[in-house]
């Protein structure tokens, strides 16, 4: 049975079960999954796997207002009947204050868009894929001796909302993707690593090429390294480094964070400055880049495009219903639902502001002594979110007139708000990343410590 079929089964279901347990106001949230993927290792496949998995959120409101949640994977009619009794009787359970209720961008219209499914590829389309990717990089280079972290994988998605009120949303699509992570090996020399990803909607135009040849790129060009001094640089960050950073720091911009003073912004940020007037930041679900969007979140609500920082300006936080109700906002496509309402970013666009579009142009292929920062690590160990600071490891080049020079082993450390008023220059051309669309960008006097 395909998930499209599936998810209309469920939602008659459900309704039909309500109605059976006498619950008047009730929402599901899910998702049905079909996933085939693999992974080798030295011209032989590692893994091979097929999946298909399904998952629901159910919440049910009693007559007192209060409101219980239970999530399952059993999505037939009994594992829906014990799904809605449990949530009723948890509702008695539920919190007296900040109740949720059905967002009110639940029923609104969604404009319907093209389709974004694909056709599956056989399994062993993919493992010969793969393998041949696996080959082509151990070519590229003697020292490169594996590639330890490899996978092609692709997957078919539907997700669906409902709630007794009649709002019903349903939506299907596909991607394909592909990663790979090399390690080398040389006598007297540490083993070096570069790795990169593509994503694309259809195995067909994945780009697998792309992928092997700037993994093969980055990690060739970390072979010849050096110490470096510590002290303070101005750093260029890439596209996937500054994306990481600013999702780490997402809680800037997160209203429940910001309601659980577990910000650095508060209600009465918006309208500060709290960047350098160069830049902009949105999170934007829909954004033609994003292969994986959602054209609603977990409450139903239609995901759009929320400008965050507009010329260095806090523009907008992103809301849940429960959020925006509080902080008298609507609601931005950016919840989840479970025990409790939680607000998430979806994906970033990041880019130069026009009003400052003429500011000084900073170019790698003349800057001299200017740090690259490629791939920022152990994020989760090293950012202090609500204190603003980090102090993270990363893999970089040491630039200087275009000449590149790998960075042994080096940490760069500081305040986001700091570092976001520190921005000196932003690169006109995005590059499309899987986390979100973003460009260079340059930050004068970051204290980078090298290895002693």
């Amino acid at each position: 049975m395909s998930s499209a079929l599936s998810v209309e089964k469920l939602v008659a279901d459900a309704k039909e079960t309500a109605s059976k347990l006498n619950i008047k106001k009730f929402d599901i949230y899910g998702a049905i999954v079909d996933e085939t993927s693999a992974e080798v290792d030295s011209g032989a496949p590692k893994q091979v796997s097929a999946s298909n998995r399904a998952s629901i959120t159910v919440r049910v409101w009693n007559d007192e207002g209060t409101v219980g949640v239970t999530s399952t994977t059993n999505i037939d009619r009994i594992g829906l009947e014990l799904a809605l009794q449990s949530a009723y009787e948890a509702s008695f359970f539920g919190a007296k204050e900040n109740i949720p209720d059905f967002s009110p961008e639940a029923i609104a219209h969604i404009p319907e868009r093209e389709s974004q499914t694909a056709p599956q590829t056989a399994i062993e389309q993919l493992v010969e894929t793969l393998l041949g990717a696996e080959k082509d990089l151990l070519a590229k280079h003697t020292a490169i001796a594996g590639v330890p972290y490899n996978g092609l994988s692709q997957r078919d998605m539907s997700r669906f909302y409902l709630n007794s009120d009649g709002a019903m949303r349903n939506e299907s699509n596909s991607y394909s993707s592909i990663y790979l992570y090399t390690k080398t090996e040389e006598d007297g020399r540490k083993p070096r690593s570069g790795g990169a990803y593509r994503v694309s909607r259809d195995f067909a135009n994945l780009d697998v090429k792309g992928c092997v040849d700037e993994t093969a790129e980055k990690t060739i060009s970390h072979l010849n390294y050096e110490k470096i001094k510590s002290g303070k640089y101005l750093v260029v960050f890439s596209p996937e480094a500054f994306l990481s950073l600013i999702s780490a720091f997402s809680s800037l911009f997160n209203a429940q964070s910001i309601l659980d003073k577990n910000s650095l912004s508060t209600p009465e940020s918006i309208g500060t400055q709290i960047a350098s007037p160069l830049l902009n930041v949105s999170d934007d679900e829909l954004h033609a880049a994003n292969i994986g969007s959602s054209t609603f979140d977990g409450e139903g609500t239609p995901t759009q495009r929320t400008p965050l920082i507009a010329n260095g300006i806090l523009t907008n936080f992103l809301h849940s219903s429960v959020t925006a109700k509080r902080l008298n906002a609507k609601p931005t496509g950016n919840a989840s639902i479970g025990s409790k309402v939680s607000v998430s970013p979806n994906f970033f666009h990041i880019e130069r502001s026009d009003t400052y579009a003429d500011e000084q142009v900073h170019n790698l292929a003349t800057a001299e002594n200017v740090i690259l920062i490629d791939d920022l690590q152990a994020l989760h160990a090293g950012v202090q979110a609500s204190q603003g600071s980090f102090s993270l490891p990363f893999d970089g080049w040491l630039i200087n007139k275009g000449d590149r020079t790998s960075i042994e082993s080096a940490t760069v450390a500081g305040d986001i708000l700091a570092l976001l008023k520190a921005i000196v220059y932003v690169e006109p051309d995005a590059k499309i990343t899987p986390s979100g669309v973003c460009p260079q960008v340059w930050v004068e006097g970051l204290s980078i410590t090298g290895e002693a």
